[in-house]
């Protein structure tokens, strides 16, 4: 005999009666970003983005005046007050760690206004990153790339993901290993990054309703990345980054009517050192961040 589903219902809510545990899916909506946090691992989950010329200002069609632009001299990095203190991210827990506090939404992506650019500096955007070779330099590579395809392409969306792959160990056995920071220790140092990119535009000038569609992902390693390495070295399967993450990015009918976004445009990383560049006295003022 089967079981009502009223039954079902009121049992579930007799075992949960003095709490249900979760996991409870913190959905982060911000100016300029999506994200969703994970209170075990006290970073993102996953962040989704959508940059266009106009988002970025760069549109012609549509100026932004450059009092209303943010400016990331005047962002610092907050504690997410949104998220319950015992699973919050915190400012200490960074201190000496060996790792930047790293954007998983870069600020150079949120110009739209101060209130936007600041959002991208709350922890719950951030994850430990190594600095020297990937922060500072490769990885943002990649994210100037992704910025710069919003020149060829209408609507670019992102999703950055921090990710925990297996490594095989001398006995033959794959494991997942991963550092853990803080005092005590709490956030966890993910040993890889995803970006994964959607970008769409007209497929002509007489058909504008109908989007020609690229797709396209990457996974680099949360470690020194060489500035000569080519950025395709890192391409992998969007299934592959769903897998590893457990996520659904991109519905299988997308995936299968998309090129890849290395058909599309040149997958190149432009490098630029501009942390090195600014440590000279005579080019601080006359050097800034990426546009």
């Amino acid at each position: 005999m089967e079981t009502a589903p009223g039954s079902i219902m009121k049992e579930e809510t007799a075992v949960l009666k003095y709490g249900n545990p979760g996991p409870i899916s913190d959905l982060l909506v911000r100016r300029a970003y999506v994200a969703g946090y994970d209170r075990k691992l006290r970073h993102p989950a996953w962040t989704a983005e959508h940059l266009t010329l106009a988002s970025l200002g760069k549109s012609a069609l549509e100026p932004r005046k450059t009092e209303e632009a943010g400016d990331r001299s005047n962002s610092q990095f907050t504690e997410d007050q949104s998220i319950p203190a015992m699973f919050r991210a915190k400012l200490q827990d960074y201190f000496r760690s060996g790792y930047d506090r790293g954007h998983m939404v870069p600020a150079a992506d949120a110009k739209i206004s101060q209130d936007a650019m600041d959002e991208t500096f709350l922890l719950t955007n951030i994850a430990p990153q190594v600095g020297v070779g990937f922060n500072r330099h490769y990885w943002a590579y990649l994210e100037d790339w992704c910025r710069r395809l919003t020149s060829s392409f209408a609507d670019v969306y992102i999703f950055t993901i921090p990710l925990y792959l297996p490594k095989l160990d001398t006995d033959g056995k794959w494991r997942v290993t991963h550092e853990v920071i803080g005092s005590p220790p709490n956030i966890s140092v993910p040993t890889h990054f995803a970006k994964v990119v959607l970008t769409s535009k007209p497929s002509s000038p007489s058909r504008p309703d109908i989007l020609e569609i690229s797709t396209g992902a990457f996974v680099l390693p949360n470690a020194v990345i060489p500035d000569e390495a080519k950025l395709e070295n890192f391409v992998v399967p969007v299934d592959a980054v769903e897998r590893a993450a457990g996520l659904t990015l991109f519905s299988d009918a997308v995936k299968a009517n998309s090129k890849h976004i290395c058909k599309s445009t040149k997958c190149e990383v432009i490098v630029r050192r501009f942390d090195d560049a600014l440590k000279r006295p005579e080019n601080r003022k006359a050097i800034s961040g990426p546009k």
